[in-house]
């Protein structure tokens, strides 16, 4: 009998690379654990309303705003990127990696 297999705790790269970004960021000092925890915890539980599941989603909504917060991305150029990215996985053929290049408004 094999042992089965291993289960990854990320559903898709891009989780696991979001994780990844938040964890050499706070090993640089942009930010401490607590200070990680309180922005991910007003991004799962917004003032005025319910509480959101703590998904990667939500990971990667808080490293952006601490990222904009903190002057070390432009807010407005995130979002562009995010349209961008967005425009580009719709353009995108399915099983294809996605790509900026597939922009069809160009890359951001």
């Amino acid at each position: 009998m094999t042992a089965p297999e291993p289960q990854s705790p990320f559903a898709a790269p891009w989780e696991a690379q979001v994780f990844a970004l938040v964890v050499a960021l706070q090993e640089a000092g942009l930010f401490t654990w607590s200070e990680w925890a309180d922005a991910l915890g007003r991004t799962i539980r917004p003032e005025g309303e319910g509480e959101q599941a703590a998904d990667y989603g939500c990971w990667l909504q808080t490293l952006e705003r601490l990222l904009a917060e903190r002057g070390v991305a432009d807010a407005a150029r995130l979002d562009a990127l995010t349209a961008a990215w967005q425009r580009a996985a719709h353009a995108t053929p399915h099983g294809q990696p996605i790509l900026l290049a597939n922009d069809p408004a160009g890359a951001a």
